[in-house]
């Protein structure tokens, strides 16, 4: 059932689609098109939204997150929840206020025929233009992305789309999903990959003013699913592991042509940033699958710690998304410098996704780690978990039983402040409302209740991934 946002202090916006064009029959018989991962019908901008508790006045900024939500009802035996339309969602925050709510659909040229809208400027690429996975600040900028093919999408301040484009480069190369920027030096790297190609990937760099400066093209076989990467300040880190692309799903018209396939083995690459896929060296590992590492470090010996949210298997029973049998836990991988074998250490068996750093440590040594309870149903109850991984412990943030919480992320109360001197931030769903919530949690002490609770008079539906991005930058993106 799609859920329809609600009018209290809201502007719908007179563009968006009517529900003649979106259907309102019973989606019953998929659970991504149910409860809290229910589609919404339409474009909602709220302002002067209510909020229980005091968000901190250091938070002057937007928190915005994507994710699937398809424009016409899909066939809910056909429907995949990767492949959903893109819409975003965002929370503006500034002086201890909650200034406003939008959510927008991504603008690909489905979309905007759809809408009645200008097909956007700029060339894209690929065999579709879907984009709803990743969202984030760069160039002075704010860019939609998705993995197998296409480039991104930019956007406004106010979250509507600008145009297709590879940042301010030709559109030659795939881009990712999941880019992560060196806090060094504000370079993107990525590990990306076509879906019409089935023998390599690519590693691209796209430097701090938004151009891509160095591609290398890394040999592989049967197509795999590379969702996410890492670096370290010398190494990026190459995840094939054996979800790979089936053309037998394709035959079969699957919307997600991606299976599990034990044939193509696991292992993990280390590819030096200043060098090319001969100086790669590969690492065995056991047959499983990574959507999202945490973070990654060198080691003074030469090895590369990387830690990650590690899946027993993925897509070998369902059609419409991840299983509910893979047992996500959260695992530190060694690369030993004299060896071939990735070193696992478990670090928790709570079975959770979405890990996150404190990002101004990423590719560096670091302490802390968040991730989400992870659970494929449409219960609530889950926790925010954080990881100490000096002491090896957990410490959580438990949600209500009426409470389905998505990624957090974590924000710090100033530019020098200490590792988890900050907030956690994210998007729930409340099961009892069916209205969406942003929940703003200090990260010091996730245990107790949240510093605030912004209230959104709209359906908010389970989507993937968000970032906050700082007022400073907000300006330039108008």
């Amino acid at each position: 059932m799609r859920h329809a946002s609600l009018p209290l202090s809201v502007d719908h916006d007179e563009s968006a689609p009517s529900t003649q064009l979106l259907g309102q029959q019973s989606q019953q018989g998929n659970l991504y098109l149910e409860g809290p991962f229910a589609p919404v019908d339409r474009e909602t901008t709220a302002t002067s939204l209510s909020v229980k508790g005091a968000i901190p006045p250091e938070l002057d900024g937007l928190y915005v997150r994507i994710g699937p939500n398809p424009l016409k009802a899909p066939s809910p035996a056909r429907y995949h929840w990767f492949t959903g339309d893109g819409m975003v969602h965002g929370v503006r925050l500034s002086g201890g206020q909650a200034l406003w709510y939008r959510n927008r659909w991504i603008g690909s040229k489905t979309v905007q025929k759809a809408l009645g809208r200008d097909v956007l400027p700029g060339k894209t690429r690929g065999i579709f233009d879907t984009v709803n996975t990743n969202v984030f600040g760069h160039a002075g900028r704010l860019w939609a992305s998705v993995e197998a093919g296409p480039v991104p999408v930019q956007l406004d301040a106010e979250l509507q789309s600008v145009r297709h484009g590879l940042f301010d480069s030709a559109p030659t190369v795939a881009f990712s999903a999941h880019p992560h920027r060196d806090p060094i030096t504000g370079d993107l790297h990525a590990v990306t990959y076509d879906a019409t190609e089935r023998k390599a990937l690519s590693y691209v760099r796209v430097n701090a003013q938004g151009l891509v400066d160095k591609v290398v093209r890394i040999p592989v076989k049967h197509g795999p699913m590379v969702h996410d990467c890492a670096i370290t300040r010398t190494q990026v880190i190459v995840l094939d592991l054996p979800v790979t692309f089936s053309f037998w799903s394709l035959i079969k018209r699957s919307p997600f042509p991606y299976v599990w396939n034990p044939a193509h083995g696991a292992r993990v690459g280390l590819l030096p940033r200043d060098g090319q896929a001969s100086d790669m060296r590969w690492f065995e590992v056991d047959p499983c699958y990574v959507f999202h590492p945490c973070n990654a470090f060198d080691q003074a010996d030469g090895s590369v710690v990387l830690d990650v949210v590690v899946h027993r298997h993925m897509f070998e029973h369902s059609r419409i998304g991840p299983e509910a049998d893979t047992q996500p836990r959260f695992e530190r991988w060694k690369l030993p410098a004299g060896g071939t074998r990735v070193v696992r250490e478990v670090i928790s068996e709570r079975q959770q996704e979405f890990p996150r750093p404190d990002e101004r440590l990423f590719a560096q040594p670091y302490r802390y780690a968040y991730a989400v309870e992870f659970s494929v149903d449409t219960r609530g109850g889950q926790s925010v978990l954080k990881h100490d991984l000096a002491t090896r412990t957990t410490t959580e943030h438990r949600f209500g039983e009426h409470i389905k919480p998505g990624e957090f992320v974590f924000v710090p109360r100033h530019a020098k402040a200490a590792e988890d001197n900050g907030w956690l931030m994210g998007l729930v769903s409340n099961l009892e409302t069916g209205l969406g919530e942003l929940h703003v949690l200090n990260a010091a002490d996730v245990g107790t209740p949240a510093v605030a609770i912004v209230e959104i008079p709209a359906a908010v539906p389970l989507g993937f991934h968000g970032n906050w991005v700082a007022a400073t930058d907000l300006g330039s993106m108008n």
